[in-house]
């Protein structure tokens, strides 16, 4: 990709329209397996963290997590308190999504662990509904089990 092409990618992924978002995201999400061109972008991912609106949020999380495999200049550390705040997300569906993907940063990143942990430990689970609980729950203690 080019660097217009990249930014418009990247543009794409604040679309409301979900499934033109999530399309893009999936692209990315598959591109950064082989390709560390969007780690160039790695601020505009760190901004989207910024944004009022969770489905965006949850997008830069992603690509953050996948990122870390070419997270060569500790971006993904400098940066981890403000990365690892989107996992205390009011939205359970949310939170499970960055949970999935947190699982890259630990392999990568194993340093990372023990924050890791020491988050997860600390979420408040109490404001999901108490079937989300659960299911979150289970989620963590399968990273967890391990780190």
């Amino acid at each position: 990709y080019g660097v217009d092409c990249m930014k418009e990618k990247i543009k794409m992924l604040y679309d409301k329209d979900d499934k033109v978002a999530y399309k893009v995201l999936l692209e990315l999400e598959t591109e950064v397996t082989e390709s560390n061109e969007l780690y160039n972008y790695f601020n505009d991912l760190l901004n989207m963290l910024k944004n009022e609106k969770s489905f965006v949020r949850v997008r830069a999380f992603r690509l953050i997590c996948a990122l870390a495999k070419w997270d060569n200049e500790n971006k993904i550390e400098n940066n981890f308190d403000l990365i690892l705040k989107e996992l205390d997300d009011n939205t359970s569906t949310s939170v499970r999504q960055c949970l999935g993907k947190l699982n890259l940063i630990l392999i990568y990143k194993p340093n990372l662990s023990g924050k890791v942990e020491n988050k997860l430990k600390q979420l408040d689970l109490t404001k999901y509904k108490e079937s989300m609980q659960s299911l979150i729950k289970k989620d963590i203690d399968s990273i967890l089990k391990n780190i």
